[in-house]
């Protein structure tokens, strides 16, 4: 990943890139166990500098790629299992690790394993869909469940979660009343057309405070006229300059880690889908407590 080492584990490391090859918790088009390979390989035309926000990541923090977590490709419940388990391994010395997925399902055992660690953590969620549903085809873990078991099991603050870039059919008008009745700020993407995320943001910072926080971002938050590869796309989404106005507006959180997820290539023969998720994981690395920022041409207020 953007061309890094590779290390056997996290010792000595402030973050790391961790791929989670899975997509058998889907519930619509399969492959985003292909999103690790594609992102990757993509990601090397990602340079290590972001001057529109005046960050060199990698003079401030030490960072490697530590390859894929082991998965059980025919048992989803003892795939988050293991997931859990090496996670807590990975996150042991407080590492931040910078996930790639992998379909939404990754989301639950990773959060198990943080707030062992953390106790239960805010969260800023990008996504077309909220996640919170009971069951799916009578299955409890899927990639559509995974917040809903989160709050099950106590693992997010309800109250510190942002639902960000909302759309699409849902299966009845009611799907969104359990999350609201629990405090999830959810905001819809027709409410953010045409607009600056910018004041959302600081409406996150202030509510979020010093709460450790993990950042999910769904790819299919993105419009699919920029983001078309993945399982579950939907029309009327953010764009790619929202995305980094919701990451770079992170800054100042204290973020313990963050997935990339539904990146599924076999759907965008073109790789666009995996760059733009490689630039927003390399956004969101440029945001983890540690990264010192200087002043560029690109940051000055004009």
């Amino acid at each position: 990943m953007l061309r890094l080492p590779i290390a056997r584990n996290t010792d000595g490391l402030d973050a790391c890139f961790v791929g989670v090859p899975i997509d058998h918790g889907t519930s619509n088009r399969s492959g985003a166990r292909f999103g690790p390979r594609q992102i990757r390989s993509e990601s090397v035309i990602v340079r290590k500098c972001n001057i529109q926000a005046g960050a060199d990541p990698f003079s401030s923090i030490q960072v490697a790629d530590i390859g894929d977590v082991r998965v059980n490709l025919y048992n989803l419940k003892k795939c988050c299992d293991d997931i859990k388990k090496q996670y807590e391994e990975i996150i042991k010395n407080g590492c931040r690790p910078l996930s790639i997925g992998g379909d939404h399902t990754i989301s639950y055992p990773i959060l198990q394993a943080m707030a062992e660690k953390y106790g239960p953590v805010a969260m800023v969620h990008v996504d077309a869909h909220s996640d919170c549903n009971s069951f799916a085809n009578g299955e409890k873990i899927t990639h559509g469940t995974a917040f809903r078991l989160a709050i099950e099991e106590n693992l997010i603050i309800p109250t510190k979660v942002f639902q960000i870039g909302l759309r699409g059919s849902v299966g009845s008008l009611d799907s969104f009343d359990w999350q609201l009745d629990k405090g999830f700020r959810m905001i819809h993407a027709k409410d953010l057309w045409y607009k600056s995320l910018t004041p959302l943001m600081k409406e996150v910072r202030d509510v979020i405070g010093e709460t450790p926080t993990y950042i999910c971002f769904d790819i299919d938050a993105l419009d699919p006229s920029a983001a078309p590869g993945t399982g579950f796309p939907e029309i009327g989404g953010l764009t790619t300059s929202q995305a980094l106005e919701i990451i770079r507006g992170c800054r100042g959180l204290n973020i313990i880690g963050a997935d990339m997820v539904e990146v599924a290539p076999p759907y965008d023969t073109t790789g666009t889908t995996a760059i733009t998720a490689a630039n927003i994981l390399f956004e969101i690395l440029c945001v983890l407590p540690g990264v010192k920022y200087h002043e560029t041409p690109a940051t000055k207020k004009t």
